[in-house]
């Protein structure tokens, strides 16, 4: 038995997140199919994490499973690409250790979020367009505040079924892109269900003067989705990196 890593991108502009669902097509899903049928066994594939519907991830990696000689990676990685649908794409192939794991052996995930000030047909799938200024220095000293706290229970989707929420955020920081765009950079060690359209909304309220920082901290400190600010759209979130130890390539 091998193991192998995928890093791949997807435009989830058409699909239900990346995990299997039962009612609607999922990225995971279609990869599965796409490595059932080049490699002619049942292949199940296993995400670094989730994407919910609607999320973009220019970097995505995911392991599987083969029985039987080792692969060509190069080829498996050009067949999987003529296999699958134009808005999944896949950039490589590497074997890993066997005991490897795609979701418990990465150390960061970074995320990013575009917002837009400006109404243009081409961004409508890819940025969240803002009708009103927003105060981008209050937005990054409220970001700044994440690196104090491990509990984000307050920026979590309830009823999830993870074990806990902590996580450590290295990097949170708003950056104006062009005259129109600003672009949320977050990195941390584990990402909640929905925990990065959480932080991002309630940032907003922070920029539209509705929400102080000492406010902004109370909300973390509550431990209450309910104190923090709406979910903002999907559509202009991108997964961006997943980092690994180089130990466990081989």
């Amino acid at each position: 038995m091998h193991r192998y890593f995928i890093y791949l991108a997807y435009d989830g502009t058409n699909y239900h997140g990346w995990q299997i669902q039962p009612n609607g097509i999922s990225v995971q899903e279609c990869l599965m199919k796409a490595l059932s049928t080049f490699l002619r066994q049942e292949i199940e594939v296993i995400g670094a994490g989730r994407t919910d519907a609607g999320v973009h991830a220019s970097l995505m990696v995911a392991h599987f499973d083969f029985e039987g000689a080792p692969l060509d990676t190069t080829l498996v990685a050009d067949k999987l690409n003529r296999i699958l649908p134009q808005d999944i794409s896949v950039y490589e192939v590497r074997k890993v250790k066997q005991e490897t794991h795609a979701r418990f052996d990465a150390t960061a995930r970074t995320y990013k979020y575009y917002i837009t000030t400006r109404k243009y047909p081409f961004d409508r799938c890819y940025r969240w367009r803002i009708h009103s200024p927003l105060d981008f220095t209050a937005m990054n000293e409220a970001a700044k505040t994440l690196f104090e706290y491990t509990d984000f229970t307050s920026f979590s989707k309830l009823h999830t079924d993870v074990k806990t929420n902590n996580c450590k955020v290295t990097y949170a920081e708003w950056v104006q892109q062009d005259e129109y765009t600003w672009v949320f950079t977050i990195r941390a060690d584990r990402f909640l269900r929905n925990m990065v359209r959480a932080i991002v909304g309630t940032l907003i309220e922070v920029g539209r003067g509705k929400m102080n920082l000492q406010e902004f901290r109370n909300v973390i400190e509550q431990k209450n989705r309910c104190s923090a600010g709406s979910s903002v759209p999907g559509n202009a979130l991108f997964l961006v990196n997943i980092e690994y130890p180089e130990e466990i390539f081989e």
